[in-house]
């Protein structure tokens, strides 16, 4: 790990966007290499927050919508922001219950990880929801969402059709195959 060192000098910096959840600042560097050179980073105001919800029967409840970004139907676990300097984990309970209408008694963190980390600073926690219990979904405004259960292993063929292609979404279904793979061997 000899490259653990930040090798890039930051000359200058500008915010070019900001808004209550990105900001978006250009910077003038030297490279590694030591050339002169320009560099985007979006920061994330939030925490991206994804829960997979499994009920006892091996179902997962997944979240259909439009995502403005991709012009496109996008089916995905349920997600979204969670601010920075509380508890993740507290995040996910409500990110559960908004969407999906949700609660559960179980909850296990099963990822982190950076979502773009060539261009941004976003990073990912998810929760695996078990023991769930059936509400009423309490969707923000700005939110069309269908609520969508099928057996795990639907879901699974999906991200291999790639007909679910959300990156936590993708994530976190693989890191539940593995998870599955491992109960079953031991």
């Amino acid at each position: 790990m000899k490259n653990q060192l930040n090798n890039w000098t930051i000359r200058k910096e500008k915010i070019q966007y900001d808004n209550p959840w990105i900001k978006v600042t250009e910077y003038d560097v030297l490279t590694p290499g030591g050339s002169k050179g320009i560099y985007g980073k979006v920061h994330f105001k939030n925490i991206a927050i994804g829960v997979v919800p499994i009920d006892n029967q091996g179902n997962i409840y997944l979240i259909g919508q439009y995502r403005f970004p991709i012009d496109k139907y996008s089916i995905e676990i349920p997600e979204g922001g969670g601010p920075l300097g509380i508890d993740p984990l507290e995040s996910a309970i409500r990110e559960l219950k908004e969407e999906t209408g949700l609660t559960a008694n179980s909850w296990e963190k099963i990822l982190e990880m950076h979502l773009s980390n060539s261009v941004s600073d976003e990073l990912s926690i998810v929760y695996l929801a078990r023991d769930l219990m059936i509400g009423e979904a309490e969707p923000e405004e700005t939110e069309k969402l269908d609520i969508i259960k099928m057996p795990f292993a639907e879901a699974y063929q999906k991200v291999l059709n790639f007909e679910i292609t959300d990156s936590i979404t993708v994530a976190s279904i693989l890191k539940m195959k593995i998870m599955f793979l491992e109960t079953e061997t031991k």
